[in-house]
C-alpha cells in the first residue's frame, strides 16, 4: 500500500468519526494557536518598540556618568537607567568639555543635545489650561531628537546664553489655549504654575507632538502632559541646579562609524575622569539597545511560547491515547491485512500517517486561529502584524514531529500483532 492510499485511509477514518478527531485535535489547535498568538504579539511588540526608539536617532549615542565600583556589573543600558546616586558638582561633565569634543571630533560629531529637566506645571489663562513638564534644552537637542517645528524658531544660542525666558511648546498645548492657531500662539507670554511659584514665557516656536510607545498616556488630548522646552541655562537657573551635566547625547555624522566612535567617546571623557575615584564616563549607542531591547523581547516570547507549548505535549498524549484505541478497535482489520500479505511496516506506516493527518489538520487550524487572534491583539498596541512565514512552517513541522512522535508507539503495537490472534479478536 503505497503512501496515497495510507493518506486516503486517514481522511476515511477521520469523516468515520468526526467529533472523535475534533476532541483529539483539541490539544493541538490549542497549542499551536497559542504559541503562534504570542510570537505574532511578540513581534508586533518588538517592531514598534524598535521603530519608536529607532525614531529618536538611529546615529545617536548616550554618554553618561556611571560610578567606577559597583557590587554587581551591569551592562551599559542597564548603568544608564540605574543612576540612583546623584553626583557632584565637580563629578558633572562641564560646557568646556562638551565644546572640546565637537573641536576634536569635528568630522564625527554632528551635534550635542543636554537637558535639564524643571518639573512639571500647568499653563493656565483663565479658564484655559494646559499640562506641560517643563524641559531646559540647548540649541541642538529638538533637531538631535527629530522634534519637528511646525511654526516659528527652536530654542538657539544666543536664549541659553542670555538664559532667556523663550519657550518651544506643543500643538497641543496650543489646541488647548490658542483655539490650534500656532501662527497666533507665536509671541504670547505664557504663564506656568510650578511647585516654586509662577513662570512666565515667551512662546517662540510650537513643534507637533507625538506620542512614544515608551511613554502611553491615558489621558485625554485636553489633559495630556506634553514637554515645555527652554532654554537649559534658564531651567537650571530656576532649579537651583549645578552647572554641568549628568548625561548628554551624541549624534554621530554616520550611522556606519558610531560604534568605533562611541569608543573615542569614553577616551575622550575619560582623560578628564582619570583621576576622579568615584566616576568614570560610559557611552552606549541606540543600536547597542535596540540589540538589548530585542533580546530581552526574544527571551520573552521563547518563554512564553514554551509555555503556551506545554498544552501540545497533552494535545501529543491525547493523539497517542485516541489511536491506541483506535488500534483495539480495528484489531480484526489489522489481522485481516496481515493474512493478505501485508508487512508490519505497512501497518506501523499506516497508524502513523493517521496520526501525523490529525496533527497536521489540528496544526493548520491552530495556525488561523493564533494567526487571528495575534492579529487582533497586536492591532490593538497599535501594531497590527500577521504571523511570519517561518513561524507558520515551524508551527506545522511541529504538527507533523508530534504526530509521528506520539503516533509511532501505537503503530509499532499494531505492527505487532499476531495475525490469528487477531483475527480471533472479537
Amino acid at each position: 500500500m503505497n503512501l496515497l492510499e495510507n493518506i486516503r485511509l486517514a481522511f476515511e477514518g477521520l469523516k468515520a468519526n468526526k467529533m472523535r478527531a475534533l476532541l483529539t485535535m483539541l490539544g493541538i489547535i490549542i497549542g499551536i494557536g497559542s504559541v503562534i498568538a504570542i510570537l505574532t504579539v511578540g513581534n508586533g511588540l518588538s517592531g514598534q518598540i524598535t521603530s519608536s526608539m529607532g525614531s529618536l536617532g538611529a546615529t545617536n549615542i548616550y554618554v553618561f556618568l556611571q560610578k567606577k565600583e559597583t557590587e554587581s556589573p551591569q551592562n551599559g543600558f542597564q548603568s544608564m537607567m540605574s543612576q540612583a546616586d546623584t553626583p557632584e558638582a565637580g563629578d558633572l561633565i562641564t560646557e568646556d568639555m562638551i565644546d572640546s569634543l565637537s573641536a576634536r571630533f569635528p568630522d564625527q560629531v554632528a551635534g550635542v543635545s543636554v537637558s535639564e529637566s524643571a518639573g512639571g506645571g500647568e499653563a493656565r489663562d483663565g479658564h484655559l489650561y494646559a499640562n506641560v513638564s517643563v524641559m531646559g534644552v540647548n540649541d541642538y537637542f529638538l533637531e538631535g531628537n527629530n522634534v519637528t517645528l511646525l511654526q516659528g524658531r527652536g530654542i538657539n544660542d544666543r536664549d541659553v546664553d542670555g538664559n532667556r525666558s523663550t519657550a518651544v511648546v506643543s500643538d497641543k498645548l496650543v489646541g488647548n489655549m490658542f483655539g490650534g492657531n500656532a501662527q497666533a500662539a507665536l509671541g504670547q507670554e505664557l504663564q506656568v504654575r510650578m511647585a516654586d511659584g509662577v513662570h512666565t514665557f515667551s512662546i517662540v516656536g510650537v513643534y507637533k507632538y507625538v506620542q512614544s510607545t515608551m511613554s502611553i498616556s491615558t489621558d485625554s488630548d485636553k489633559d495630556i502632559r506634553t514637554s515645555l522646552y527652554i532654554p537649559v541655562s534658564t531651567a537650571k537657573k530656576m532649579m537651583g541646579a549645578d552647572a554641568g551635566y549628568q548625561y548628554l547625547t551624541v549624534t554621530s555624522r554616520s550611522a556606519q562609524d558610531t560604534q568605533s566612535f562611541l569608543s573615542m567617546l569614553e577616551d575622550y571623557f575619560n582623560r578628564y575622569y582619570a583621576r576622579n575615584e568615584n566616576y568614570q564616563v560610559a557611552a552606549i549607542s541606540m543600536e547597542n539597545i535596540l540589540e538589548q531591547v530585542n533580546s530581552v523581547m526574544n527571551t520573552v516570547n521563547i518563554a512564553l511560547s514554551v509555555i503556551a507549548g506545554i498544552s501540545l505535549l497533552v494535545g501529543g498524549i491525547g493523539v497517542m491515547n485516541i489511536m491506541l484505541v483506535s488500534v483495539t478497535e480495528r484489531t480484526r482489520e489489522i489481522g485481516t491485512r496481515k493474512a493478505l500479505g501485508a508487512t508490519n511496516g505497512h501497518i506501523r506506516i499506516q497508524f502513523v500517517v493517521e496520526s501525523t493527518i490529525i496533527c497536521i489538520i489540528g496544526g493548520f487550524i491552530g495556525v488561523l486561529l493564533g494567526g487571528a487572534l495575534g492579529y487582533l491583539g497586536s492591532s490593538l498596541i497599535g501594531a497590527g502584524v500577521t504571523p511570519s512565514l517561518s513561524s507558520i512552517l515551524i508551527a506545522v513541522g511541529f504538527s507533523m514531529g508530534i504526530g509521528i512522535f506520539f503516533g509511532y508507539y501505537p503503530a509499532n503495537k499494531a505492527a505487532k500483532l499476531d495475525p490469528i490472534e487477531a483475527l480471533r479478536y472479537e
